[in-house]
């Protein structure tokens, strides 16, 4: 195992990469932007780097500063986290051109896994299954018109180089399409440096799902179950749970078999997930992508196969066998994001925090960023904490999730934790029959 790691990113989860580096024995290295000078990480962590100015293009995703950081403080591996620079090949490379460990896939999946065409083509060569859609980027309205009609409406129009839910747009028929085909191009161009675009079919009445994956070093792709995400807003998650209530064991067997294939195509190494989406009607099931680093809701497999992904993903990189072959599963977990945004229309709300109080009990964990006294900058992702709680069961998670929910006590920026006491009150959520469209119903 290598002695240090310095972590490229901020908040809850370099702290709780922070938590298992100091379990296995590892110095740690944290950097920092001017506006988190004062988080809970940057004290927690052996040493902690200034990179730079609160924009992340100059801090957080300067490959260059970091790697400056990891030479000044002698690190020898670099985790990414989750966002910033955790999906971008160059990073990777430049790491490894450095001598430095880089805790994650190889550079080559993951730049196959970022380009959703690329991706898309692979998994069907894998014989993954995927939803009817191009296997080209569509360069013009007219040409996404065309194809359209071969693939039948509703459908998706998707950056081919997004992620995190975000260059999406569903064209509901033939004269929605040009503006939504040329809104997407913007957006690709604008947020993700191309501007292709490739369109799906769209299936309104989808669960979310996903599969946890482990590459190891000797070639074996290990599968640590799926986990639930279809409460979202804007595509983008709020709650995952694992087991998922829409899988019976066949069901699951597929998922998982293709999500091991889905990993053996890329030869993957290390953490990742491949994300599906399932049609409620038909029972059929599609890949959605493969997210090549480590997720926001990896806690929840954590509890339900009491496994620590952070330590394989370390073990992993150093070359040891993280010796978590085909754990078994038990119980239930689901996860909260905590986010400071405004929990009606769930727009961003920073501030600073006068109070927050964490709620404790069997079966609650809680993985936060903050802390009273910070501030919660308008530069970066609005998640301040994760709460995480499982049990035996689902009705016994659901009882924990209430009473934690109530005792979570945050006060000065905006908080969405009224949401999620709304939502336990949701019977198509606490019966397990929701779809992704349960916020935009309760809204």
């Amino acid at each position: 195992m290598f002695e240090s790691l310095l972590i490229a990113n901020r908040g809850e989860i370099a702290r709780r990469i922070i938590k298992t580096a100091n379990k296995l024995g590892i110095r740690t290295v944290a950097v920092h932007s001017e506006a988190d000078a004062d988080l809970p990480y940057v004290r927690e962590a052996h040493e902690s780097v200034h990179i730079g100015p609160a924009d992340p293009a100059q801090s957080y995703r300067n490959i260059d500063a970091i790697l400056a950081a990891a030479k000044q403080s002698g690190a020898a591996a670099i985790h990414p986290g989750y966002g910033f620079g955790s999906e971008n090949p160059e990073f990777a490379r430049a790491v490894g051109d450095a001598g430095l460990i880089w805790v994650g896939p190889e550079p080559e999946a993951i730049a196959a896994m970022g380009d959703k065409i690329n991706a898309r083509n692979l998994m069907s060569a894998a014989g993954v299954p995927v939803a009817p859609g191009t296997g080209e980027p569509v360069d013009s309205a007219e040409a996404a018109t065309a194809r359209a009609e071969e693939i039948g409406y509703p459908v998706m129009v998707k950056a081919a180089a997004g992620g995190g839910g975000m260059g999406m747009a569903v064209a509901e028929d033939a004269g929605a399409l040009p503006k939504v085909f040329e809104q997407i191009q913007g957006v690709a161009e604008r947020l993700f440096g191309s501007g292709d675009v490739l369109i799906e079919r769209f299936y309104p009445r989808v669960r979310h799902i996903e599969v946890q994956i482990l590459g190891l070093a000797d070639g074996r792709v290990l599968t640590l179950g799926e986990r639930e995400c279809s409460v979202q807003r804007r595509n983008q998650k709020l709650v995952e749970e694992t087991p998922s209530c829409a899988l019976d064991p066949e069901l699951r067997a597929r998922f998982l078999d293709a999500a091991r294939r889905a990993g053996e195509a890329v030869s993957y190494r290390n953490a990742g997930t491949v994300e599906f989406l399932l049609d409620v009607d038909t029972r059929d099931f599609f890949f959605l992508e493969m997210n090549t680093r480590l997720q926001v809701e990896h806690p929840i497999t954590e509890a339900v196969y009491g496994v620590d992904l952070v330590a394989a993903q370390l073990k992993v990189a150093a070359g040891e066998d993280p010796k978590i072959n085909d754990p078994s599963p038990a119980g239930h977990a689901i996860e909260f994001r905590v986010n400071a945004e405004d929990p009606k229309r769930f727009l961003p709300g920073p501030g600073v925090i006068t109070e927050w109080t964490e709620p404790q009990g069997r079966g609650v964990r809680v993985d936060s960023g903050y802390a009273q006294g910070n501030t919660v900058p308008r530069f970066y992702d609005s998640l301040m904490a994760k709460l995480i709680v499982s049990g035996p069961d689902r009705a016994t998670a659901l009882s924990r999730a209430r009473q934690a929910l109530s005792e979570f006590a945050i006060a000065g920026p905006k908080q969405n934790l009224p949401f999620f006491l709304e939502l336990l009150d949701n019977p198509e959520f606490t019966e397990g029959v929701y779809d992704t469209g349960i916020v935009g119903r309760m809204r």
